[in-house]
């Protein structure tokens, strides 16, 4: 059974958005449930490996402090943008050396940033270790450094390492 259904809930939910997306109907069923089988399929052959949570306990500060973040980061950018050529906006890039090397740690940094407007994920460097990201307004560049690793990196590395 977990052959033809291999991530049961991933595949309910894709059906469930479907039918939200779409008008419900046995046809459309039919078809989200079709979809659910190929991605799962999909998935199933791409061999991901299975995340190994540590702390359980920290995921709820760490979804705080990532809402928290991205309000307040929305009412910058939405300030900047009103507020109109006040002062000489500077965007640009910062270098930041993780120590984060879990996979799952890693592409929940990325899900973070790029959520978080004003920044985006830009790169990352496995052999070096080293972020890059894009920062809309840039004014402190060790700033955003200590940001990255006192906030995120922390609490990933407890929850994934």
């Amino acid at each position: 059974m977990s052959r033809i259904f291999p991530y049961p809930l991933m595949m309910a939910s894709l059906v469930v958005v479907w039918l939200v997306l779409t008008s419900f109907s046995p046809g459309q069923l039919v078809v989200g449930v079709a979809v659910a089988l190929l991605a799962g399929q999909g998935l199933a052959a791409l061999h991901p490996v299975k995340p190994r949570l540590r702390r359980w306990d920290l995921i709820p500060k760490l979804v705080a402090i990532v809402l928290y973040d991205i309000v307040r980061s929305n009412i910058a950018v939405v300030s900047i943008i009103l507020g109109g050529p006040r002062r000489v906006r500077r965007s640009g890039f910062v270098s930041i050396p993780l120590e984060l090397r879990d996979p799952t740690g890693l592409a929940v940094l990325s899900v973070i940033v790029t959520s978080t407007p004003g920044t985006a994920w830009f790169d990352y460097n496995a052999a070096r270790g080293v972020l890059l990201i894009h920062v809309f307004d840039l004014v402190d560049e060790e700033g955003w450094r200590e940001l990255i690793k006192s906030r995120y990196e922390h609490l990933l590395m407890e929850i994934f390492e």
